[in-house]
């Protein structure tokens, strides 16, 4: 039987507190690598190393970490609710399907779709945030007033403040549209790699770490190339405040960047992505898997004792 499915119906807080550990250790493992990503997504110069070495040396090693605050928190609630939804549409889809021991494939392509929709509404206005205070100090004297803040938490205020849930929201669509197919792939990618590296262990579950890692940093790559024009186009519009508005939608900016800089910036900053993506996926699934066995095994203990 699968693990997922050994679980028993209380086992809702144990897969919501897995995904929540997994989230922490994405965004530790993953936030400097991910800052970089996003100067170099609204840049239109500049490798990888050379903004690394100016934020090193100009900005210091702290700005690697800077913006770490809202998504920390955020990616905590962002992977419980992305596991616990994907565990629970899994299943239902399953039951659709006529359910067998291990998840079809089909279903967990249409879990991750539903997963990854529902979790958007949570990490659209974490990664406007996070943008914001990303890309302070690289656009000279003209910082916005929000990228001048200090803070996750002052940026967010003044946005509310200026344009409301229509500002918070700024970008909602464009993340749907990045993270919902985006997540069929991953989540599929993730099964399958696990079983091509240990045959058998979707149904036996007895794959160890380095198969998970592996799968996990599978998992994000694949994802990440799949939806990466998406995140740019995301990244532009989120970048952009009322007093410097330069694209009018997602269509007009996927028009504006292919005619002023043509396609190849609609990859810039891939490598970066998918360096990322490797690390922060393969420490996702570890934890996350890690941490449902742990507490699955403990609990079976506790089981054991109580009838002994």
């Amino acid at each position: 039987m699968d693990f997922w499915q050994k679980i028993n119906g209380s086992s809702w807080g144990k897969e919501f507190i897995a995904g929540g550990l997994g989230g922490i250790a994405a965004v530790i493992s993953g936030h400097p690598l991910d800052t970089i990503r996003v100067r170099q997504q609204k840049s239109t110069t500049g490798s990888a190393f050379n903004i690394l070495r100016h934020m090193l040396f100009k900005e210091g090693p702290s700005s690697l970490y800077r913006g770490m605050a809202s998504p920390l928190v955020a990616s905590t609630l962002q992977n419980a609710m992305a596991f616990q939804s994907y565990t629970i549409l899994t299943r239902a889809f399953d039951s659709c399907f006529a359910a067998k021991d291990t998840s079809s494939y089909k279903s967990v392509v249409l879990g991750g779709l539903g997963s990854g929709a529902l979790q958007s509404f949570l990490i659209s206005p974490v990664e406007l945030v996070k943008i914001q205070v990303q890309l302070r100090d690289i656009c000279g004297k003209n910082l916005s007033p929000y990228r001048s803040c200090k803070g996750p938490i002052r940026v967010a205020k003044d946005i509310w403040k200026n344009e409301g849930l229509v500002g918070i929201y700024r970008g909602l669509f464009i993340t749907i549209i990045r993270d919902a197919p985006s997540h069929g792939v991953y989540f599929w990618t993730y099964e399958y790699m696990k079983e091509q590296l240990h045959p058998g262990c979707r149904k036996n579950c007895d794959e160890g770490l380095n198969t998970m890692l592996v799968a996990g940093g599978c998992a994000g790559v694949t994802s990440w190339i799949f939806c990466y024009p998406f995140d740019v186009v995301k990244t532009r519009l989120q970048a952009q405040t009322p007093s410097s508005l330069k694209y009018k939608d997602i269509v007009d900016c996927f028009a504006k960047i292919i005619r002023e800089e043509g396609h190849g910036a609609l990859w810039r900053g891939v490598e970066t992505a998918v360096a990322r993506a490797f690390v922060v996926n393969a420490a996702i699934f570890a934890a996350y898997e890690a941490t449902l066995r742990i507490m699955f095994n403990n609990n079976k203990s506790n089981q054991m004792q109580d009838t002994i």
